[in-house]
């Protein structure tokens, strides 16, 4: 159960964060806060985004229109959990594309993504954090198990990003794990609507930057996994 207190706490340094670059409020300056704090907003405003639905098929058209997808033969899609951009309605066409579509699913006891070929989304049921996964009973069949490094183009989720690319999920690290066994030459390309960017959020070693940024009104070029 959450502590009352630190909720509270956090709601203030949410509002705090919002105001400070109009109104020349302190910002909280500790990195982890921060990022609580950007997170907080974040999904705040990813959750009050208006016609979803609508926006989202603007944005996934962008990333189905890219010369990276035309030319990919094995595609990493995810597929929608909360208020992210939703996918889902895309899928269909994907796996008609003639393309391998591949979908992470979550190893919940050891905090890992594993990759699964779809071919039908009759395949696909809620799993972890009410996230649509694979069967289990599919998941581990040798033909249906792919490496990131099969991977020749890769659709990133994300709560929030910044103008370089820089990525903030759920605080697990869970996509931070599977990207860094990406090939180089792989783009990384997230999907996020225009209220979940923002100038700079912090980043930790581990973090990987995006390749490219897409919302329903921008393409951000980001810094990759340049080093």
């Amino acid at each position: 159960m959450s502590d009352p207190k630190n909720a509270k706490k956090v709601e203030v340094e949410v509002e705090t964060y919002a105001l400070a670059t109009d109104s020349g409020v302190t910002q909280p300056t500790d990195a982890a806060t921060v990022k609580q704090v950007i997170r907080e907003i974040a999904r705040k405003n990813r959750v009050a985004q208006k016609n979803k639905d609508f926006v989202s098929a603007d944005i996934v058209a962008k990333f189905t229109a890219l010369p990276s997808y035309k030319a990919a033969k094995t595609v990493m899609w995810y597929v929608e959990a909360g208020s992210e951009v939703r996918t889902r309605h895309a899928l269909p066409a994907a796996l008609k594309s003639g393309k391998r579509v591949v979908v992470p699913w979550c190893v919940v006891e050891s905090n890992t993504l594993e990759l699964f070929l779809l071919e039908d989304t009759s395949e696909l049921v809620e799993g972890a954090y009410k996230i649509l996964e694979p069967k289990e009973e599919l998941r581990l069949q040798p033909r249906k198990i792919v490496k990131p490094q099969e991977l020749d183009l890769v659709m990133v989720p994300g709560t929030a990003f910044d103008k370089r690319g820089a990525r903030m999920g759920q605080g697990k690290g869970y996509y931070d794990r599977l990207l860094a066994n990406a090939r180089a030459d792989a783009p990384l390309v997230a999907l996020a609507f225009d209220c979940q960017i923002f100038d700079e959020i912090p980043v930790d070693a581990h973090d990987v930057f995006m390749d490219l940024v897409l919302t329903e009104t921008r393409s951000i070029p980001g810094k990759g996994r340049k080093k």
